[in-house]
This record gives C-alpha cells, sequence and structure tokens, in this order.
C-alpha cells in the first residue's frame, strides 16, 4: 500500500498522484493540511526518506518558515516542532510505501516505489 500526503491544490502532488494511479497501484490519499501528521509520524517519514538534515523535508521558501525564524541552523527539534504546528511547511507531496519514502518533486520521483 502506498500513501501520499497530498495537497490537492499543488500541480506536482496532483501530478504524483496521477502517476501512482495510472501505475494501478493501491493508495490512500492522507489530506495531510486537514489531517496534519503526529511530530511521531513525521519524524519515521524523515527516516524512511534517508534524507539526513530534516530541514530538506520542509519548505524553507514558505512565508511561516520566516516568520517562525527557523533557517539552516535550526535544530532538528524545533524543525520538527515547527512542522507538526504548521503542516504547510512540510514539503509536498510526500509519498510513503513501507519503510521507504519519496518526495514527489519531481513527481517521477514516485516510480522507485511502484
Amino acid at each position: 500500500m502506498i500513501t501520499i500526503w497530498h495537497n490537492p491544490r499543488c500541480s506536482k502532488s496532483r501530478q504524483t498522484l496521477a502517476l501512482i494511479e495510472e501505475s494501478g497501484a493501491a493508495v490512500t490519499v492522507r489530506r495531510y493540511l486537514d489531517d496534519a501528521p503526529t511530530a511521531a509520524e513525521i519524524e519515521a517519514v524523515h527516516a524512511a526518506l534517508g534524507t539526513p538534515p530534516l530541514i530538506e523535508m520542509m519548505r524553507s521558501g514558505d512565508k511561516a518558515f520566516k516568520d517562525l525564524g527557523l533557517g539552516k541552523d535550526s535544530s532538528d527539534s524545533e524543525l520538527l516542532s515547527a512542522m507538526a504546528a504548521q503542516p504547510a511547511l512540510i514539503e509536498r507531496p510526500i509519498v510513503i510505501k513501507g519503510d521507504q519514502a519519496v518526495i514527489g518533486r519531481p513527481p517521477e520521483n514516485v516510480k522507485t516505489l511502484l
């Protein structure tokens, strides 16, 4: 089973979801802005992404990122708390399958999970 943390207003998220659906894979769509992931879920996805810096799964260009005073030198606990409190800061889309995950930027990244 594949899960996508999806924002239907985002073109990359829509494109990634379309690739998953076209492949015929079973998919669960989680509208993460309405159903915010917990800090523990974010940590688990971060581990599945295999990206060392937590900041790489954040929308660091987002206004809220700057408003919160976050930066590349922010601690992982600060970044994690910010994403849990404001899920719009989470890069989108994120696709999860088992213990693996990818960020759908570009959407073709999802093909590694299909």
